[in-house]
């Protein structure tokens, strides 16, 4: 864990207020928009942690205590600029996303998880940075989980290195009814594959149950079910997870082709105004890969999205 100091938190203040003065947006906002001088160190050694070592950050102290609403989504994509470009979460182009229970039930694969208060397993999200920073905690639940990709990989190697192999042979993945015009419901994609001759995984094991509802999608064998269920097995394994529980204003990075998330269920507050509110970004990396080139870019955008 990092916390920002007080002319880091002022610089940001700073940044934002001159940026919204301008008349920018978080959609508008360029990484040149946004200087901080005073963070280049910081910013590059969580790039180097992200890229080359435990793959994770913590950040706290971000100001949301002292920032508006649209300050702090100007400020969150500003600051998110300097590790990476944002890209598209959904269908509807979004750049930033809001991570808080919309009241929807998922009753089907087109409803995402983060918009529910559900509890959502060991996943990575599309892209080859993810970034939440949290504004307001629920009134219980809602930790978050983060597992070592590699640490699970190599006990699954120790264990099954057969259903290893079953992961790298290309799987169904649903697109969750956010697919283009003429676009197959679903891809595929291997749960485990090599950059730069490491392994990676990649992995949400519902987008992957889910593509079975296509009668055109390739059944999920027995062993391809072992593999899935011995991967989830070992990331909700204690000894291979650590927990975290934020606090307003904290910022979790992660690298998605190296760390595993996931979040508990919880119980909001009836006030509308104090429930659990995150904002998160994915960010395409200025100066590494994690993940597939086709992941990269997020979901793509549709001209009609709604």
């Amino acid at each position: 864990m990092t916390t920002l100091s007080v002319a880091e938190r002022d610089e940001i203040v700073t940044a934002a207020r001159a940026a919204v003065s301008a008349g920018l947006t978080a959609a508008t906002v360029g990484r040149k928009d946004f200087s901080l001088p005073g963070l280049v160190d910081r910013l590059a050694g969580w790039v180097r942690e992200l890229s080359a070592g435990r793959a994770f950050v913590l950040i706290r102290g971000f100001p949301v205590d002292v920032l508006s609403e649209a300050e702090t989504e100007l400020a969150y994509v500003g600051l998110g600029l300097h590790l990476g470009m944002p890209v598209s979460q959904n269908a509807a182009g979004d750049l930033l996303g809001h991570v808080r229970d919309t009241g929807v039930v998922r009753d089907s694969p087109a409803v995402r998880m983060y918009a529910t208060n559900q509890r959502q397993d060991f996943h990575c999200d599309g892209s080859d940075m993810v970034g939440l920073l949290c504004l307001k905690t629920a009134r219980t639940g809602g930790e978050s989980k983060i597992a070592s990709s590699m640490a699970v990989y190599n006990e699954m190697l120790a264990r099954r290195p057969d259903l290893v192999g079953v992961l790298r042979q290309p799987l169904a993945w649903d697109r969750n009814d956010e697919q283009s015009p003429g676009e197959d419901p679903f891809f595929s994609l291997p749960v485990i594959f090599d950059i730069d001759g490491a392994p990676r995984i990649f992995f949400v094991g519902w987008y992957i149950r889910d593509a079975q509802r296509h009668e055109q999608a390739p059944r999920l064998t027995a062993e391809q079910l072992e593999a899935l269920e011995l991967l989830e097995g070992i990331d909700n394994d204690p000894s291979f997870y650590l927990q975290m529980e934020f606090q307003p204003g904290d910022i979790q990075l992660l690298n998605n082709a190296k760390i595993l998330h996931a979040r508990e269920a919880y119980t909001d507050y009836d006030d509308p105004a104090e429930r659990r509110h995150l904002l998160r970004l994915w960010l395409t990396a200025h100066s590494f890969a994690s993940v597939e080139e086709m992941l990269r870019g997020g979901i793509p955008a549709q001209q009609d999205a709604s």
